[in-house]
């Protein structure tokens, strides 16, 4: 029997499960179509019904991935997709939408971000992520590589306190956010979404991490996921097209580690002591 996965609310009142799924990278070969659409499936069973695609990925190809793997079952699954910069212009985020529903092959994305800041101003995209909602396309907008400067900016044009997320790279290895990004969207209820949680696998051959996965006979992958579902009002969203670790990310959720071991994991990766950059892959 699993233990329930924690769950994040959205400004919105939405709750969302603070373990999703990623698909970054998927969609590029037609030969991996296959296992991509089945591990999205899988993850979809045990509960990791948050599922975040772009148009960026695969050019289009994570997207039409997602919409075979959630055919049949769109009432489970809360989508998240993005716009790229480029395409972020009043009529240029509709159109993109547009391309993107088509896709999918459904009727309105959950939750669409803006991939990173571009070219065009903040309050020309987020009018357009409005008219999104208004026209019942989109169901919420958010943003996401925002740093702190980047949010304070959003919230000052019209309608950009209505921001319903910010994803941002963030895991063991890259805590710069905890510093002041972190509370700052904490404390405004504005969730973060954080990519690459395992930092695609580099984490998995840490010594220490190794070390305090075997205490607990998880693997190292669980434990740096188990620290992100120990952060408040964070969704961590890894992707993997192996069905056993799709299972094994689902199990992050049961380990139960005690203080004396996250103190060793804060020793062997330091919060931050100061203002950092955001960080991007």
């Amino acid at each position: 029997m699993h233990d329930p996965i924690p769950t994040v609310t959205l400004p919105s009142g939405i709750t969302v499960p603070a373990l999703g799924q990623g698909t970054w990278n998927m969609g590029e070969k037609a030969t991996r179509a296959k296992e991509e659409i089945a591990s999205l499936k899988a993850g979809l069973d045990l509960g990791m019904t948050l599922i975040d695609t772009a148009e960026m990925y695969g050019e289009g190809g994570a997207e039409e991935i997602v919409g075979k793997a959630i055919a049949g079952r769109r009432d489970e699954v809360f989508l998240v997709s993005k716009v790229y910069p480029h395409n972020a212009s009043s009529k240029g985020a509709i159109e993109a939408c547009d391309r993107s529903l088509k896709r999918l092959k459904i009727d309105c994305i959950d939750l669409y971000l803006l991939h990173w800041r571009g070219e065009y101003p903040l309050a020309e995209t987020v009018a357009a992520f409005e008219a999104l909602k208004a026209a019942g396309k989109i169901g919420a907008w958010g943003v996401s590589n925002f740093d702190l400067d980047d949010m304070e900016e959003l919230l000052a044009v019209p309608d950009g306190g209505k921001v319903a997320a910010n994803q941002v790279l963030y895991n063991l290895g890259r805590r710069g956010i905890e510093y002041d990004l972190l509370p700052w969207c904490q404390e405004r209820n504005i969730p973060i979404m954080a990519y690459s949680p395992i930092e695609q696998g580099q984490l998995a051959h840490h010594p220490e991490l190794i070390h305090i996965a075997k205490t607990y006979q998880a693997t190292p992958a669980q434990v740096a996921l188990a620290f992100l579902l120990e952060r408040d009002g964070v969704i961590a969203i890894p992707k993997t097209s192996n069905l056993q670790r799709v299972a094994e990310n689902r199990d992050a959720v049961s380990l139960d580690i005690t203080d004396e071991d996250w103190a060793t994991l804060d020793a062997a990766f330091p919060p931050p002591a100061r203002e950092k950059p955001l960080e991007m892959l």
